[in-house]
């Protein structure tokens, strides 16, 4: 239910230390903006909605979405991504460009701009990534300067590495005359090559192709180097290992402009569950070791890696339904990924609540150059509603993607999105209504 209205929240816990906020408080909002925050505020002839002490951040988002429009709509089209992200909590996304055609084209930029702002009536930003190379091909630059004025406020090749150190190097130089940011999936093709899961002894037990550890820190290790050659902004995508944690940490102890980013996947399952050969445990990058995962979790807790991202990655039930070799990497994030957060790494200790707007909405926007939201009087009203106590199992019939591909279906949680509101427009789950 998206509506557009004023409106009253009361017993709001809003947590945004950047405005120095932890505390229980009424939020008044009229045409779009914050004008009080205060103990029992009148309705004033606002609509009034009791938030009965649920947690209010300032407005999440992942940068690392694959909304698949133009050209793979029977995946997910920019609407359905959009319904999916606000009913996980999220009001902004970074779409990736591996569209058909792909978004090295100003006009493709343009075009998922103006389909986002159609979508739930603009309830969510989305913001496109252009493409580091044409095509994706890897071979030549994109025109960056003409995506980044057509509005793509990132660039990436994901869905596959780009390979050539030369064009890296271009692509971090070119990019810093307009502050962009090359969003980088770290990958050495020769060495992962036909691999479908985490190189190991349950690879090795199960019989499939492995794609070595090296693949990723081999990839990251050459990137760096072109970093600091350059003095470009770089940034990681889905960290996998523990020794892509300890590069990271160095980098940034160098001085390098570099940040990190891990999924809920990541953080949450390790190579054992493979054993169940269902292909919605297989992603690139693989589910790696128990300590990878353990590395990840501390790394996040540590302030190596500056953002939860989910790598949404929406395929059609017969794409999914096959025998595991043959199914394609990816499994959808959006409506899991808070939920997944709370109970498993606020719940067991390794980054407290005050820290998921850091995480989930302070440093996206940073590494992107969007401002960063605040919740205060006279700022636009842009806010993720979380109830942290609702206990509930994820049931893929009931997601707002057009897609189901998730390994956590029948996964009981402790934690959830019950709510948006953003750019005059209010999305409330179905515990709010």
């Amino acid at each position: 239910m998206v509506k557009t209205m004023d409106l009253l929240f009361t017993s709001a816990h809003i947590i945004d230390p950047a405005a120095g906020v932890d505390a229980v408080r009424d939020i008044r909002i009229e045409h779009g903006l914050i004008t009080a925050i205060g103990e029992d505020l009148s309705t004033g002839g606002l609509e009034r909605v009791d938030l009965h002490g649920a947690l209010v951040f300032p407005g999440f988002m992942d940068m690392h979405v694959h909304a698949r429009e133009p050209g793979y709509e029977y995946k997910e089209t920019i609407a359905t991504c959009a319904a999916a992200a606000a009913a996980g909590g999220f009001t902004a996304v970074l779409t990736m460009p591996n569209t058909n055609p792909p978004a090295d084209d100003a006009s493709v930029i343009r075009t998922v701009i103006e389909r986002g702002m159609e979508a739930l009536g603009g309830a969510v930003d989305v913001y496109p990534a252009g493409t580091v190379t044409s095509g994706r091909k890897g071979t030549a630059l994109a025109p960056l300067a003409e995506l980044w004025d057509a509005g793509a406020r990132a660039f990436t090749d994901d869905g596959a590495p780009v390979a050539s150190g030369g064009i890296l190097r271009l692509a971090l130089e070119y990019t810093k005359m307009f502050e962009g940011v090359i969003l980088q999936h770290c990958e050495d093709l020769t060495l992962s090559a036909g691999g479908l899961v985490h190189e190991g002894a349950v690879s090795t037990q199960l019989g499939l192709p492995g794609c070595p550890a090296i693949a990723e820190e081999a990839c990251l290790a050459r990137d760096l180097r072109i970093v600091e050659f350059t003095g470009g902004r770089y940034h990681a995508q889905h960290l996998s290992c523990a020794a892509s944690v300890h590069m990271i940490k160095d980098a940034k102890l160098s001085g390098l402009h570099v940040t990190a980013e891990v999924t809920p996947h990541h953080l949450t399952l390790h190579d054992e569950v493979l054993r169940s050969f269902n292909p919605n445990t297989k992603v690139n990058p693989p589910l790696r070791s128990k300590d990878d995962m353990m590395a990840l979790r501390e790394g996040l807790r540590d302030g190596v890696i500056d953002v939860i991202a989910t790598d949404h990655a929406p395929h059609s039930f017969d794409e999914k339904e096959v025998e595991f070799a043959a199914a394609p990497f990816g499994i959808v994030g959006l409506e899991t990924a808070i939920g997944l957060v709370i109970t498993e790494i606020v719940g067991t200790g390794y980054l407290p609540l005050q820290r998921l707007p850091e995480v989930f909405s302070y440093n996206p926007r940073r590494i992107l150059g969007l401002p960063i939201v605040k919740i205060a009087e006279g700022e636009k009203a842009n806010l993720t509603i979380v109830d942290p106590t609702i206990a509930w199992k994820v049931d893929p019939a009931l997601f707002h993607s057009r897609s189901r591909n998730t390994p956590f279906a029948g996964r009981a949680l402790v934690g959830k999105a019950v709510g948006i509101y953003n750019h005059g427009k209010v999305f409330l789950g179905p515990e709010l209504r």
